[in-house]
């Protein structure tokens, strides 16, 4: 029998002799990590990584100026169109989030010349965002608003509640660089740029209350992104308490500030969905005036003294009269247990139809065949 030459023989033993000490290092390893993932464990990025990074986002630069200002031209399109997805895309490109966390962070490190240059670069932002909403509302003439319109100007305490967690996720995205791409996502949640070119257009149309209404949702978005960034950076162990104290004192009092109307806002839309639901259980099961109408619409307003409600229904013309409306309005005050404030419009229903001639004369041929001859020639 052939032997093997004595350096093949050699290289396979010491092959062999690798391949199971190979084998004992996997073992020993997987028996040390088997239990303890502390070696995967994540940690907060560096401060140094954190801090360049939103000094970079905090810079205005061509990049920042041109992507805001296209980011506002297409919120304020959607906003004019009603285009929700439009508006989504406006939230996507915006860079807005991240010179205010980049306030969020300087307070919380007592860096002053980041806060000032992160302060600067966000009211410059707001300014062209404003700005940019203005010029493209009068250029296009458009003066209907619409739902996407009407729910940025009565902010609730649900949006202070989305802008606080908004802010929350935003902050530890900037601090793990697992999560960073999720800010993206962050932008989308918290909508900082609708509500600005809502102010732009408000302003165009000269509606202090569309602008005044989306200023403090803004405000509001502002406000509570930077105070939860802010706890979530001390939290991550960035500066410290007493560097951020005062920051955060000023945060907390304008949320509770901001928090009153916001309050009542809440309290008036709940109200409204209250009322509104039973006006219009009450109209169709106990009236008669109503029972057989098309209610196109019911407006709620809560008053000091009472509720204003605003009717739409469509029936035939001098179908309900001034008495008819009374007694309505006396059964919702005595059921709602409250003054009630009634208007009724009423659309006359009428219906036009209009045959075109050539169904007309298959019509009445068709009812001349039918007749009979009566014998005369």
């Amino acid at each position: 029998m052939t032997k093997f030459p004595s350096k093949l023989r050699t290289y396979f033993y010491k092959s062999r002799r690798g391949l199971v000490l190979a084998k004992k290092e996997v073992f020993e390893f997987w028996n040390q990590n088997s239990g303890d993932w502390s070696w995967a464990a994540e940690k907060p990025r560096p401060i140094a990584a954190v801090n360049r990074s939103l000094w970079k986002t905090s810079v205005p630069s061509l990049s920042f100026y041109a992507m805001l200002g296209l980011s506002s031209v297409i919120a304020t399109l959607g906003l004019l169109s009603g285009s929700a997805a439009v508006i989504i895309g406006a939230m996507i490109i915006a860079p807005l989030m991240g010179s205010i966390l980049g306030i969020a962070y300087a307070i919380v490190v007592g860096n002053r010349r980041l806060l000032k240059r992160s302060a600067l670069t966000t009211f410059k932002g707001i300014l062209l965002s404003i700005l940019a909403a203005v010029l493209i509302t009068l250029l296009f003439g458009l003066t209907q608003s619409n739902a996407e319109i009407l729910a940025r100007v009565r902010p609730t305490l649900i949006d202070l509640g989305v802008a606080i967690a908004a802010g929350a996720a935003g902050a530890f995205a900037i601090s793990r660089r697992q999560v960073e791409n999720a800010l993206s996502g962050v932008a989308i949640s918290v909508a900082l740029v609708p509500p600005l070119s809502v102010i732009g257009i408000g302003i165009a149309w000269w509606n202090p209350r569309v602008a005044l209404g989306a200023s403090v949702l803004f405000a509001t978005n502002l406000t509570g992104i930077i105070f939860s960034g802010a706890l979530i950076f001390l939290w991550q162990q960035y500066g410290s308490i007493e560097r951020a104290k005062k920051g955060l004192v000023a945060g907390f009092l304008t949320l509770f500030i901001l928090g009153i109307p916001l309050g009542w806002s809440l309290r008036n839309i709940l109200i409204e969905e209250r009322v509104h639901r039973q006006i219009v259980l009450i109209l169709s099961r106990q009236t008669l005036t109503f029972a057989d109408t098309e209610i196109r619409k019911v407006d709620v307003q809560p008053q000091l003294n009472g509720v204003y409600v605003e009717l739409e229904v469509a029936a035939k013309a001098n179908s309900i009269s001034q008495y008819q409306v009374t007694l309505v309005r006396n059964l919702l005050t005595e059921q709602l247990g409250q003054p009630i404030q009634l208007k009724v419009r009423v659309v006359p229903i009428e219906i036009f139809e209009e045959l075109s001639n050539t169904l007309t004369q298959a019509t009445f041929a068709s009812s001349v065949s039918a007749c009979p001859s009566d014998g005369i020639g």
